[in-house]
């Protein structure tokens, strides 16, 4: 019998959360993978996976270079999400992105560029600035040889971001950040990863889009936060919006930490994100893949999301 023919990937952000859940569903596609990381990660992150590994970062040309040098596509997951200057933002993301694509660019792979949502916006945060740059850097440098899947608020086991809204569902008066009227579409960390693996296997180049879950009118904040409520089993007596004088005082203490070099995932920029009033999934901008479909709707991709922190420890049992 002639030999399997070798589909290799190369993934950068790999032990970030996104990138833990996703090497699994490679490999179960049949992908033979390799990664690249700063240090050489703890085998317990993927068990018996087989793996390969080039040490060096994305502004490391030699490093990139060995990346994706045979590969067949490219993930790019890598990126900075919470930095203390605008440069940073940037320098990660869009300089980073933009090395990555010149290194695809000498090969005939593919590369999946994994964005934000955030970046349709790029006015509100120097993040989104940075994602919206990263996404311009690897359009010049590799013109339709890409797609860009933005997704929107990802969840799901081993995520420590929204871990913090669980923590706040379980409390009497339960506070509600984002703008009352806004809209934010989600999705389950799992659905995501499964809408990755089906654009490796159906490529479609020069397409920037999003994938949500059932719902990509997207969620009120009070939804999401009687859902994370119920998926702990807690009855808050209320949910309440925060005035936003307090909110700005908060954003305000996080603007200070940027300032002195020691960034939080609450500031300025990320409070103009929670008070954006649409964060849904127009038709025009949704996934088109067939064979692919979200699995998890919020309560059920919720209580999913609780089990593994109860695992995990992070939440109480």
């Amino acid at each position: 019998m002639p030999a399997k023919a070798v589909r290799r990937v190369a993934v950068t952000g790999a032990t970030g959360f996104i990138g833990r859940r996703l090497l699994p569903q490679l490999a179960d596609a049949g992908w033979d993978l390799r990664i690249l990381v700063r240090r050489d990660p703890a085998d317990r992150l993927w068990g018996d996976l087989d793996i390969e590994v080039v040490q060096g970062d994305l502004l490391d040309a030699a490093a990139v270079g060995r990346l994706v040098d045979g590969a067949d596509a490219v993930v790019h997951l890598a990126g900075l999400i919470k930095a203390a200057r605008r440069e940073h933002y940037l320098h990660a993301n869009r300089d980073g992105t933009r090395s990555l694509a010149r290194a695809v660019a000498a090969t005939s792979a593919h590369l999946l560029l994994v964005s934000s949502l955030a970046a349709r916006e790029p006015e509100l945060s120097d993040y989104a600035a940075s994602k919206h740059a990263a996404e311009q850097a690897a359009i010049e440098v590799l013109g339709r040889r890409l797609s860009v899947l933005r997704p929107p608020a990802v969840y799901g086991p081993g995520d420590r971001e929204t871990l913090a809204f669980f923590r706040m569902a379980a409390l009497p008066w339960v506070p509600v950040l984002g703008d009352p009227a806004a809209r934010t579409a989600v999705i389950h960390v799992d659905d995501l990863c499964a809408a990755l693996v089906g654009m490796l296997e159906q490529p479609v180049s020069g397409v920037i889009e999003t994938a949500s879950d059932a719902r990509p009118d997207g969620y009120r904040w009070s939804e999401i936060m009687a859902a994370a409520a119920a998926a702990i089993g807690a009855r808050p007596r209320a949910y309440v919006p925060l005035p936003r004088p307090l909110l700005r005082a908060i954003a305000a203490a996080g603007d200070f930490g940027r300032l002195i070099g020691r960034p939080n995932m609450f500031s300025s920029d990320k409070l103009r994100e929670l008070s954006h009033l649409d964060w849904s999934v127009p038709a025009h901008e949704r996934l088109h893949l067939p064979g692919w479909a979200p699995r998890y709707e919020l309560q059920a991709g919720f209580e999913d999301a609780v089990r593994a922190y109860r695992g995990a420890g992070w939440l109480p049992g």
